[in-house]
């Protein structure tokens, strides 16, 4: 298969990158910075000669966007919406004008849209975030970001390309500056206990899943619409931590109150809310559908993380 990766530098870009090489498939890289892997230059403001490029393409994949680990400041805010939601309308627009557009489009989203709440979150059923009572209303932003990003890709009128959303959760991989590794140092350090009040749920998902899951997707031509990628088994923050301590040998870790955790953030200019909003995310359609997780619980993930230390 001939597949485009637009904004493939990030992890997951360079996870799938190298996943499908190994494959036999041929990978082209768009992006706006020439570079060795860039195959494939663009502006991400207007349609240009770039677009003659994904004619005959069999799969794109955009994962292009400023990273939410930031504070959502008012020039933050502009450029995470202009990187996810214009580039997204600008593809639609390419895709839209291709003879022989690629037949699948895998739109990067993510398990922010669902609402903060204890209870279980499907594709079928769930409750999509808008101010809740229980929630910062900090946390708003990223609800209606990553609502308008698939809003973007769906209202594209693009008949002959099949549509997918990626919810993604947490990605678990060993790469340093990776979600993992932060957690890894953060115990170490001895602040590895509850994280706020600690009933909130953490969705997660291992790197090898997440590229067999996006893998196996391709291959399903019925599945459309939004797919959680997300491990089966989530589960509340003060278990989810108790089981890294006892992966790293750690037997005590400090709790970081929700005070604690807001000024931390604060000075690491991101927002707390990416480890205080509860997330009990479930993949129901891979596993109604049959793909089957090697990393299902996260005691069974850690297993594997804890052999390649960071």
């Amino acid at each position: 298969m001939r597949i485009v990766i637009v904004g493939g530098s990030g992890q997951i870009g360079q996870l799938l990158t190298s996943y499908w090489r190994n494959q036999g498939h041929t990978i082209q890289i768009m992006g706006r910075s020439a570079s060795k892997q860039t195959t494939i230059s663009w502006d991400a403001v207007q349609l240009g000669p770039w677009v003659e490029q994904l004619e005959t393409s069999d799969v794109l994949i955009n994962l292009t966007g400023k990273s939410v680990n930031c504070r959502y400041t008012a020039a933050n805010r502009s450029e995470l919406w202009r990187s996810r939601i214009e580039t997204t309308r600008l593809l639609g627009q390419a895709i839209a004008q291709l003879s022989k557009p690629p037949w699948l489009w895998l739109q990067a989203s993510g398990s922010a849209i669902y609402a903060h709440s204890r209870e279980p979150q499907t594709e079928a059923q769930h409750t999509i975030g808008g101010n809740e009572t229980n929630a910062s209303a900090r946390w708003q932003f990223n609800v209606d970001l990553v609502k308008a990003w698939e809003d973007a890709a769906v209202a594209a009128k693009t008949p002959q390309t099949r549509k997918i959303m990626l919810r993604t959760s947490m990605m678990m991989s060993h790469d340093r500056g990776g979600v993992f590794d932060i957690l890894c140092r953060l115990a170490r350090s001895g602040f590895g206990g509850t994280i706020g009040n600690g009933q909130q749920y953490v969705a997660w998902i291992h790197s090898h899943d997440l590229v067999r899951a996006i893998t196996w997707l391709i291959e399903q031509p019925n599945l459309a619409g939004p797919i959680n990628l997300s491990a089966p088994q989530p589960l509340p923050n003060h278990q989810f931590m108790l089981h890294l301590r006892r992966a790293l040998g750690m037997r005590v870790g400090l709790p970081i109150p929700s005070p604690l955790m807001q000024i931390g953030a604060w000075m690491l200019r991101t927002e707390a809310e990416l480890v205080l909003k509860s997330r009990n995310v479930i993949p129901q359609r891979l596993l109604e559908h049959g793909f089957h997780f090697e990393y299902p619980s996260w005691p069974d993930a850690l297993a594997n993380l804890v052999k390649s230390p960071i």
